[in-house]
């Protein structure tokens, strides 16, 4: 390579031979979330940021806003030797690390959380024995591909599931009918 080339053009070649992608968080100065998601997809990495939308509600008017999921958190796809490209971007406070390595985040988390953030739907009536501590898998259904643990039962149509990821707990709702003991 020249001395010429930028950065993100070493980093864009590096994905062509480095075809090991993997999800890694990213953590970043408070209230940048979207700014730095923006930057490192224009930079050429895979982003995702999880928003919520809430309505805000200010003296003179309303206002629907979207939010971090998890605050100062964004996650990116990237193979490792790629991955501290990531601090070039304005924002980026640090990357997660586990055993003093780059903690990688597996894609059947993302999907739960991509799952999660899908609008609920109406349950159905069935009948099923199912005690906490069941493994069990979404069948149908918004939440539709989440494994989870059956936590406790709330009555004989809905079972509460939490995912953990990054110490954070996420509970949620789901009929009986929806589900399957694994």
């Amino acid at each position: 390579m020249t001395n010429t080339t930028t950065l993100t053009e070493q980093i864009q070649s590096i994905l062509v031979i480095d075809p090991i992608l993997n999800w890694y968080v990213v953590y970043t100065k408070p209230q940048a979330e979207k700014r730095v998601a923006e930057r490192l997809q224009h930079a050429g990495f895979e982003v995702y940021l999880p928003l919520v939308e809430e309505l805000k509600q200010w003296s003179d008017r309303k206002k629907k806003v979207q939010r971090p999921l998890i605050a100062s958190v964004v996650f990116v796809r990237t193979s490792p030797t790629q991955l501290f490209g990531v601090f070039e971007a304005q924002g980026v406070s640090r990357v997660l690390r586990y055993l003093g390595r780059p903690a990688v985040v597996q894609p059947q988390e993302i999907l739960n959380l991509q799952i999660l953030l899908q609008q609920a739907a109406a349950p159905e009536v069935q009948h099923m024995q199912l005690s906490p501590g069941a493994t069990i898998e979404v069948l149908r259904g918004p939440f539709k591909g989440i494994i989870g643990t059956a936590t406790l039962v709330l009555n004989t149509l809905r079972v509460r599931i939490d995912i953990r990821h990054l110490g954070v707990a996420f509970s949620i709702n789901v009929p009986k009918s929806f589900v399957k003991v694994l």
